[in-house]
């Protein structure tokens, strides 16, 4: 359900108080934070120079969306969609040859837990973080707008068909239909909003802990007991992803050398999975930052691995340190 709160004696203050849900909402709507960022600046700049003008009909909640929904699907217009490397094709062999960047390509982008906060009920929690997967964030960008806001509004914010439909000022048909086709597409993915994993538990944070050990050491035989042996890893902006620990494994002892005697620094969560900042050592002395880490697990082991290698705009964004000293 919606807040109820209409625009009558609305003041700025309760504009901002919607700032996190309309992060929400322009993240997955345009798969980056730092848009996501734009969007909302601009969905509350509008309110605020409409504000006197607009007759209170419907609650505050809808008409921030709806502005949201306007401003997002202006800025999708002027770009392509955004990908994951696993949307071009198969995954390829662990050899830097296939190390490619796509300049085309504007890529799904990590956002921090702590600009999403703010459910506390269980189950909303549980599908908020399912729904900000990079999997799934990276599936929603295949919809057309209209199609995605329907989905984000209806699956992930649990708004009815009918204020969806005030929202995008159509008919409750059209947003079923809407509906219809944006579930047949993620169904291709095998990814729905709702298919939620279970929240880290302390199993889990101890596998993790012994990722962190074993990484930090490059021990060969202790990654093999926490990385699942199907498990894939992807490097953006490269377009190249591996699959299978044997491969992960090849580049890792190979090309990826480089990463041997890394540090690993907790992050906060990125898209509902736990990160880490990457430090490998210096030619100097210390650590420079490589690649933000999000790693995923699944049935008690590692089962994906994602390094965001730009790490001039994702450290900042994540409060991660420039550099560790030794």
């Amino acid at each position: 359900m919606q807040d109820a709160t209409t625009l009558t004696g609305a003041t700025e203050a309760d504009l901002d108080a919607f700032r996190r849900p309309l992060t929400g909402f322009c993240y997955r709507m345009l798969g980056s934070p730092f848009e996501a960022e734009d969007a909302v600046q601009e969905t509350l700049l509008r309110a605020w120079r409409s504000l006197s003008g607009f007759d209170g009909r419907s609650s505050l909640s809808t008409w921030l969306h709806r502005i949201a929904t306007n401003v997002c699907v202006d800025m999708l217009k002027s770009r392509q969609r955004r990908a994951m490397p696993m949307d071009f094709g198969p995954a390829q062999e662990p050899v830097e040859t296939n190390l490619h960047t796509r300049p085309e390509i504007t890529w799904v982008e990590p956002i921090p837990g702590t600009a999403l906060e703010g459910e506390t009920d269980p189950a909303d929690v549980a599908v908020s973080n399912e729904s900000i997967k990079l999997a799934f964030i990276a599936a929603l960008q295949h919809l057309p707008p209209r199609q995605r806001a329907a989905l984000i509004l209806c699956e992930v914010l649990r708004w009815r068909a009918a204020e969806v439909a005030e929202l995008l000022e159509t008919s409750v048909a059209s947003v079923n239909s809407a509906l219809q086709r944006a579930r047949a597409t993620l169904d291709a993915s095998g990814l729905t909003a709702e298919s939620a994993q279970p929240q880290v538990d302390p199993a889990q944070t101890e596998l993790l802990q012994r990722y962190v050990d074993a990484f930090q050491r490059y021990d060969l035989e202790a990654l093999t007991a926490v990385i699942s042996a199907d498990a894939k890893q992807s490097m953006p902006p490269y377009d190249m992803w591996l699959s299978g620990r044997d491969d992960i494994f090849a580049w890792w002892w190979g090309p990826g050398i480089g990463c041997k005697g890394s540090r690993l620094l907790p992050a906060p969560k990125a898209n509902g999975s736990v990160a880490y900042g990457q430090y490998k050592p210096s030619p100097s002395s210390g650590y420079d930052p490589w690649a933000l880490q999000v790693i995923e697990v699944e049935d008690g082991s590692i089962t994906q691995l994602t390094f965001f290698l730009d790490t001039k705009r994702f450290f900042p964004l994540f409060g991660l340190p420039d550099r560790l000293e030794s």
